[in-house]
């Protein structure tokens, strides 16, 4: 069974936003990167790039596949986990740990229609 944790929020393309005041952490989730494989590399956006809640803002390849990011949160990118540009397998090894970037929010209360832990472990099997 893949690894959830509790207070983060859940989109149904397997990316997770951790919120911190008015930041958002973004990543993908343990289940998604149980189903890529091993991951290979990680498209992210530039800081300063607008995402939006949604929208492709980046993508990830493994050896078995490319997966396009769909960000859950809307805003600005204030932070990319640089980490990643050179050991993308960081991802395969705690993808919760792991972010991809680092959003500053435009609309907090998107994230209430995101799922909990218990709605996304529902979709998971």
């Amino acid at each position: 069974m893949a690894k959830v944790i509790e207070g983060l929020y859940y989109s149904e393309s397997h990316e997770y936003v951790k919120i911190e005041g008015e930041y958002g952490y973004v990543g993908i989730t343990d289940y998604a990167q149980d189903q890529l494989g091993n991951v290979v590399y990680v498209d992210m956006p530039e800081v300063d790039d607008e995402v939006t809640a949604g929208e492709e803002f980046g993508a990830v390849e493994s050896v078995k596949a490319a997966s396009d990011l769909i960000s859950p949160v809307s805003g600005t990118v204030v932070e990319i986990n640089e980490e990643l540009e050179d050991a993308p397998e960081l991802v395969n090894k705690d993808a919760f740990a792991n972010w991809i970037m680092k959003v500053k929010l435009s609309d907090p209360a998107e994230v209430e229609a995101l799922m909990d832990v218990a709605a996304y472990e529902a979709i998971c099997h």
